[in-house]
């Protein structure tokens, strides 16, 4: 199937694996780009990286590199000039790209002090044409699940039983899907029992819960209360989850955390 989208200088379709889902922190560990260049013709390239910073095996489970595996790779910064000139001169493409893999590779290259430009290329996000051209909402689902239109929609009563009718089709429609809340509630969003919070913003590690997200990332709470309680008061003040301002709220106040997670090594 050939692109039916005229170009006038080339296009990278590309994608990343990396540590972690914030691109300011995270490190890239495998890059795949596509270049389809105007005359139609393509070339494709990879790189495998070592990321130089351990791989959390939450994130392997998902894409199966380990520290084993990219310990004798190069890093981002040694094949830079090597995927900087591939995508040279060229525009972006990718599936929400301009929220996280067009980030992260702009990130990668500040740190080795070229400029991306990531904002003067082109953008061809997927996710965004899929998103205008199928819509997610709840009339969206009426219609795909229910095969009529929703009447009152934005009105609370009439939303609230139209999503309760979706979820009893979607319960008939896929036969396997969890039978309990219990179940449910773990196959949408995974619980990693070392995390304090659904978002794992607070995280057990090596016998204690700590801060597991941008410069602090691995300190102590314990530690942080004692020496940088300010650091604490910015969490609780800021724009945080609700559940995470509440664990460090209760802990300056009372002192109190989280019991460890079941089995876990104090």
């Amino acid at each position: 199937m050939t692109l039916e989208l005229k170009l006038d200088r080339p296009l990278v379709v590309f994608d990343i694996e990396s540590t972690g889902v914030t691109p300011r922190q995270d490190r890239i560990i495998e890059l795949a780009a596509v270049k389809i260049n105007p005359d139609g013709t393509e070339e494709t390239k990879t790189w495998l990286l070592n990321p130089t910073v351990p791989i959390p095996p939450e994130t392997t489970a998902i894409h199966g590199i380990s520290d084993d595996i990219v310990k004798d790779c190069p890093t981002f910064a040694e094949s830079a000039a090597d995927i900087f000139a591939f995508f040279e001169g060229c525009d972006l493409s990718g599936f929400n790209a301009d929220r996280f893999d067009s980030p992260c590779i702009e990130e990668e290259f500040a740190r080795t002090g070229r400029n991306f430009g990531a904002s003067q290329r082109r953008h061809v996000d997927v996710q965004r044409i899929y998103h205008r051209m199928e819509p997610r909402d709840l009339s969206a689902a009426v219609r795909y699940y229910l095969g009529r239109d929703h009447a009152g929609a934005h009105g609370a009563e009439a939303d609230a039983k139209a999503t309760l009718e979706v979820l009893k089709a979607q319960m008939a429609k896929y036969p396997e899907l969890p039978r309990t809340s219990a179940e449910m509630d773990e196959y949408l969003v995974p619980h990693d029992p070392l995390n304090a919070d659904r978002q794992g913003m607070i995280r057990w590690i090596d016998g204690a819960w700590c801060i597991n997200f941008g410069k602090k990332k691995g300190m102590r709470l314990v530690n942080l209360l004692a020496n940088e309680r300010n650091y604490l008061r910015w969490i609780v003040n800021g724009a945080f989850d609700t559940e995470v301002r509440q664990i460090i709220s209760e802990f300056i106040e009372r002192g109190v955390l989280p019991p460890p997670p079941e089995g876990a090594k104090k």
